[in-house]
């Protein structure tokens, strides 16, 4: 098992050793202990998702046992590429309700566990949600089922970028029921905004005792302007705008930042546009880590002197129209992030990443490593699954992330 894997199951292990530890104390004094449960539990400020934090095991008193050793200043994220909602998904969500609207919960099992073991899990919503699911959309101007809200929100997701090509398919009605859906499944959110207020007041998460601030970008709106009467309502790419708002979020107290970008589209390989702009916001010390969106396959991860750009994170859940719908679309991959801080300054101290797929004949996002596990897979998938593996991780590869120590959490 890797480090990173160790790391993200080692919570559920240190619960079974209290529990065995308990058992022998029970049966050894007889005494009534109360047990508060070892793992990360979700507190958080209003309008942030809720972080876990550490809490203390169980004990005798306080003289009869030491104190846990505290857990370092510090935190795990979770990052995820594309929820592009097409026509056959929504079609297998209405099939998983059984006529009840739509469920979208089955697509995200497979990935719960990795999702739920983070402190925080972002997700892209890349388009609109209905209100009432009476005017479904798809491309070129999206409207989807607001159950997928929900469904992020039972995968484990706490947050979700907003930013995108789709962000006023249905203007600023569509902005608004879209992050109403969100705020009411629990996800916070950044990149769309519903009022100049609201989109003036920085993102800032309460994790592991750091506080982290979050901004998000899009290249443009599919060749609509931004409303005069509503400039606010998203987000342009313009570096230095970015670079000012870093600054700003600093201000407010953020202590790390990360940019989420919605950028190229369909090239594995990184435009000399994105890398420019990735050296310009890490050349910035306001800004730590860099990750893309929206390209629909995997793009490089590189290392830009300490700090990590990842160009693209491929599709989480998207079935695109056959004219697109290639196998590099169903490619995805989980960005595992540890920031630890040292000397009073939080820093990436590693990023892995778990390779993903979305299966076309159930429309399921499976985790490669671990489904190639399963010895009774069919011939068909499996060797799907291979090569998946190999295009993402040869991919991640190209700008020499291996060598920054950038590998999968797991391995087939």
């Amino acid at each position: 098992m890797t480090r990173a894997a160790r790391f993200f199951r080692r919570w559920g292990h240190g619960e079974r050793l209290r529990a065995s530890r308990q058992r022998r104390v029970a049966l050894s004094v007889a005494l009534a202990i109360t047990t508060v449960a070892g793992c990360l539990t979700r507190a958080g400020t209003t309008g942030a998702p809720q972080p876990r934090a550490s809490q203390p095991g169980a004990s005798l008193s306080a003289a009869a046992a030491p104190a846990p050793s505290p857990r370092p200043a510090g935190f795990t994220l979770a990052i995820t590429g594309d929820l592009l909602i097409h026509e056959p998904i929504v079609d297998k969500a209405r099939q998983w309700a059984n006529g009840a609207g739509y469920d979208f919960r089955p697509a995200f099992a497979a990935v719960k566990p990795i999702l739920s073991a983070a402190d925080l899990a972002i997700c892209h919503l890349e388009t609109p949600l209905s209100l009432d699911d009476s005017d479904i959309s798809y491309y070129p101007t999206f409207n989807v089922p607001h159950e997928i809200a929900p469904a992020a929100a039972d995968a484990g997701f706490r947050s979700c970028t907003t930013a995108s090509n789709h962000t006023i398919d249905k203007g600023l009605a569509g902005v608004q029921t879209t992050l109403n859906a969100l705020d009411a499944a629990g996800i916070a959110h950044v990149g769309a905004a519903r009022s100049a207020e609201e989109a003036a007041t920085p993102k800032i998460y309460e994790l592991g005792g750091v506080r982290v601030g979050h901004l998000d970008y899009t290249y443009g709106l599919n060749g609509q302007r931004l409303p005069a009467s509503a400039p606010w309502i998203v987000k342009l790419i313009d570096p230095a705008q970015i670079l000012a708002d870093a600054k700003a979020v600093r201000a407010a107290g953020a202590q790390f930042v990360l940019v989420s970008m919605h950028w190229g589209e369909y090239q594995a390989a990184p435009t000399a546009q994105q890398r420019s702009i990735a050296q310009q916001l890490l050349a910035s010390p306001d800004i730590d880590l860099v990750v893309g969106n929206h390209v629909h396959v995997v793009q490089p991860v590189e290392r830009i002197g300490p700090k990590y750009v990842v160009y693209g994170d491929g599709n989480f859940l998207a079935r695109h129209a056959p004219c697109c719908d290639t196998p590099q679309t169903r490619d995805g991959m989980i960005v595992q992030v540890t920031v630890e801080v040292q000397k009073g300054t939080p820093a990436v101290s590693r990023l892995g990443y778990t390779p993903t797929y979305v299966d076309p004949a159930t429309v399921t996002i499976l985790p490669v490593a671990r489904t190639l596990w399963d010895p009774h897979l069919s011939p068909a998938l499996r060797s799907d699954l291979e090569q998946s593996w190999q295009r993402t991780t040869a991919t991640v590869d190209k700008l020499a992330a291996a060598a920054a120590g950038v590998v999968p959490t797991e391995q087939p």
